[in-house]
Parts: structure tokens; sequence; C-alpha cells
């Protein structure tokens, strides 16, 4: 199938979402369902913190792996919320950069009322899932709202608007951990704080795609501000957000082998920088995207950790 015109280039467009009718379509393109990495990037840190509070397995007393699926839910549905909100907000920078002018809203396709109508659907979902949680867990979730609702001004007032991101799509890693365990302790924050910096190494990654546009337009980004220090910067993100993650798992485990649990992680964030080539958009695209596979990496990390620990 060919792409159509209102397909965006890092969109993996296909499959349901390339079957449906034109407008379903647009709906579909302006929550983001075309490209999965999205939500999966969103639900990972979620996960974490079920399997790091010991809350994964299925057969364990306190289990709570049914809150890992709606965790899912959640993603998915939230994730969308958030585009459509951003596409809102930024429905006219879009029509000035090439990789986002065929957006559904930049683009015409989808209205701004139809847009809003689209978003308070999405959000509705978000609100089953909520009330899927305790108490404490709701609160904490719903602190989420107000830097979720500022991130799409972050790039018009800061260099850093990767930055702002780590605080939203890392916030599930609060979520997951405080409904498990009750409250929201130290190892918890930990994971929390190595997420975020996980987050603004790999949206750098994302932003190196649209330097040239950003700087025509004035949106400021992470990739901009370091310029040739980029790979270097990424590595550092990285390295920190490996630290946060080890002092987490040292925190309820002090034990050197627990670190060992990282390493596979630390293997493909290697490689992601060692072959980050700045200038390639397609290149840094794909490793933007392997970023689903090093949630998996410590998903599995916390999984081992957490079920050792206590």
């Amino acid at each position: 199938m060919t792409a159509k015109p209102e397909i965006v280039p890092d969109t993996q467009y296909g499959g349901v979402v390339g079957a449906l009718p034109p407008y379903p379509r647009a709906l579909a393109l302006l929550a983001r369902f075309d490209r999965p990495i999205g939500w999966q990037l969103l639900f990972w840190p979620g996960a974490w913190g079920v399997a790091l509070a010991k809350g994964a397995w299925p057969w364990m007393a306190g289990s709570r792996w049914d809150l890992i699926l709606w965790l899912a839910l959640g993603s998915i549905a939230m994730r969308g919320a958030g585009c459509v909100y951003n596409d809102i907000i930024d429905r006219d920078l879009d029509r000035q950069v090439e990789r986002t002018r065929n957006r559904p809203l930049a683009a015409g396709t989808v209205s701004l009322k139809a847009a809003w109508i689209w978003l308070a659907c999405l959000c509705l979902i978000g609100l089953v899932v909520l009330i899927q949680l305790g108490t404490y867990a709701k609160i904490v979730a719903l602190v989420s709202l107000a830097p979720v609702a500022a991130y799409p001004f972050m790039k018009r007032i800061t260099w850093w608007p990767q930055a702002w991101l780590g605080i939203v799509f890392s916030w599930a890693a609060l979520v997951g951990w405080s409904e498990v365990m009750g409250s929201l302790t130290l190892p918890g924050l930990l994971l929390y704080a190595g997420s975020m910096f996980w987050v603004i190494g790999y949206d750098t990654i994302y932003a190196l795609q649209d330097v040239e546009d950003d700087a025509l337009v004035g949106v400021r980004s992470s990739a901009r501000a370091l310029g040739a220090r980029v790979k270097p910067g990424v590595a550092i993100f990285y390295a920190v957000a490996l630290a946060f993650w080890a002092a987490a798992f040292w925190q309820l485990r002090p034990d050197l082998l627990v670190l060992v649990a990282l390493l596979p992680a630390a293997v493909h964030f290697a490689w992601q920088v060692a072959t980050l080539a700045p200038a390639d958009g397609a290149n840094a695209l794909h490793r933007f995207r392997s970023n689903r596979y090093a949630g998996l990496l410590i998903f599995l990390a916390c999984l081992v950790v957490g079920q050792t620990s206590f």
C-alpha cells in the first residue's frame, strides 16, 4: 500500500490504521495510533514500577499483574490524548515543519472542534483506568495533569523541552510503584529519576530529525542545544539513568549481583550512542525506536531484582 498524503515521514503506517476509512484513519493518525513506539515508551516505566515492587508475578501473594494490563491501556489512550492536545497547541507550528505539516490538524483533515471531542473521548478511557487504582495512586496519577498540560509550551520557552517530557513520560513509574507499595518510597523515586534521564536521552535522538526545521521556525530542543556534542550528551543522559536505576536496585538489595541485571541495557545504550549518526534522520529514528527494547530490558531487570529482594 502506498503512503497517503496525510502520512508523516516517521509513521509505521499500515495494518488496521491503513485499512480504516479516510476520516477514522485521520483520527487514528491524530492520536498517533500508527506509531506504537510512543505508547510503548510511556508504558514501560509503569511496568518497571510494578515489577520492582514485586507485583508482576501472577502466582505471588499481593500480585498486581492486572495493573500492567491497565497501564498498557492507559498508555495507549493517554499518549493518544497527549498527541491530540499537542497538535491542537502546535497546529500553526506544524504547518511550517516538513515532517509535521501533513498531520491531520495542520493539514485540515480534522477540524479543531473534532480534535477536542476526540481528546475528550481518549481522556474518558484514561478515566476508566484511573478508577482501577487505589486512592494514593489516583492522587499520584492526577498530579501529572499539570506537567502534561504544560509540555507543548516548553519548546517555546526552554532549550530543554526533552527534560519536561522526561517528567511527563516517566510518571507511570510513580503510579505503578505507589499502587503496589501503597506509598512513594526512595526506590520508586530513584526508578523515576532514572527514567527521566532515559527519556531525555532518547528524545534528544528523536529531535535530531527536526534540527534544521526547528532552527527555521524557532523551536528549541536539546538536540539543537547540544549541537556537535549530541553524542556525548546522550551518553551522559543514559549513564545517569543507569546510575539512578542502580541506586534503586541497591536500596532493595545491596548486592553487586543486582547491578549485573542492568548490563544488557547498558550494552544496548552503548550501541545506540556508538552507531548514532546525528546528521542522518533515518539512523536517528531507528536508534530512537530501539528504546522499546531498552524498556523491555529494564523491565526484566526490575522483575529479577524485585523478586529477589525485600
